[in-house]
């Protein structure tokens, strides 16, 4: 099968990609083998091919956004041939350590990631763990279900953590393929939402799909914020966010990387029980909730096609802020 591979990790752009043949996988106990129709490209996939992440799997085949058709199952597999399957970022977690047990198994210590310790869907074809594959929502094409199994997750769990407050008002900091899918559902639950990001493209987008403004990064904010998202992974943005929130509001910072913050002021920043939190992978109860709420919401989902052997000028268009919305490979 064709494939692309992380050779060189560090190269800028989509240059550490690689593309060529690799020998098709058999599903093991409890495997799904999926014929990928679509993967999504994200910022994360940038970041293992830029070094920003440490190597887990030499020449490892990136994507974790993967529509994909079962063809094969492995023994005490529940989906069948035939099925269309989400396979997203987290493939599987040891269900035994005490965030396991707890409901928090996007903490624990033995997980394992799609693209980033097994293979992804860059790729013709790819193995997943029957048990963390999601059913996808009927209505949505193969492109626009892709961008949902990271991008759409990540961004409601970030959601969720930001803690914004009935009709509150959010601030975004970038908006990309993960921001404009949680702005989205922000905006449907009543919340007014600002979106500050350096693409005049993206600032477009915003505004088209309902946000009450959009400027640069650093621009004042037009009210003070109950809860702030960055998704940008530039930690030169903490400060700005955390000024613009209102006593008590929250900051979530969504990326899997961020460049080191600068030093914080605590009179400025920090008191009146404002508060800052990361976001860690996700939960499969995260993502079967989004999912049915993109059931039902009538998202719009931003997307930019590229055929399967382009995967690097999609990175390097990621790289560069050129795509608005996400990219998806479309083997």
């Amino acid at each position: 099968m064709r494939a692309w591979v992380v050779a060189e990790p560090g190269a800028p752009g989509g240059e550490a990609l690689r593309f060529g043949e690799r020998e098709l996988p058999v599903p093991g106990g409890g495997e799904l083998l999926v014929r990928v129709l679509a993967c999504g490209v994200c910022r994360t996939d940038l970041h293992l091919a830029e070094g920003d992440l440490p190597v887990h799997l030499p020449r490892v085949t990136p994507g974790h956004e993967i529509v994909g058709e079962v063809v094969a199952a492995g023994e005490g597999a529940l989906h069948v041939p035939g099925d269309r399957v989400g396979v997203a970022w987290l493939r599987s977690t040891c269900g035994r350590c005490p965030y396991c047990r707890r409901g928090a198994e996007n903490l624990c210590p033995r997980s394992v990631y799609t693209g980033w310790d097994a293979h992804g869907g860059y790729a013709e074809y790819a193995v997943a763990e029957d048990a963390y594959v999601y059913d996808l929502p009927h209505g949505l094409s193969d492109v626009e279900a892709a961008p949902l199994l990271c991008a759409g997750i990540i961004g409601y769990r970030a959601l969720k953590l930001a803690d914004v407050p009935p009709g509150g008002r959010l601030g975004i900091w970038g908006f990309g393929a993960s921001a404009h899918l949680a702005a989205q559902v922000a905006l449907a639950r009543g919340t007014r939402v600002h979106v500050f990001t350096r693409a005049e493209s993206a600032r477009e987008l915003a505004l088209a799909l309902g946000a009450a403004s959009a400027g640069d990064s650093f621009a004042p904010s037009p009210e003070p914020l109950d809860s702030a998202i960055i998704f940008a992974p530039a930690g030169e943005l903490v400060p700005p966010a955390l000024e613009r929130l209102d006593r008590g509001g929250t900051l979530a910072i969504a990326g899997i990387h961020l460049s080191d913050i600068p030093p914080l002021n605590y009179q400025r920043d920090l008191f009146r029980e404002r508060r800052i939190t990361s976001v860690t992978s996700n939960t499969r109860a995260d993502g079967a909730e989004f999912l049915r709420l993109a059931g039902r919401l009538p998202l719009r989902i931003a997307t930019t096609p590229y055929p399967l052997d382009q995967a690097d000028r999609a990175l390097a268009a990621l790289a560069a802020d050129q795509v608005n919305g996400a990219a998806v490979l479309t083997p």
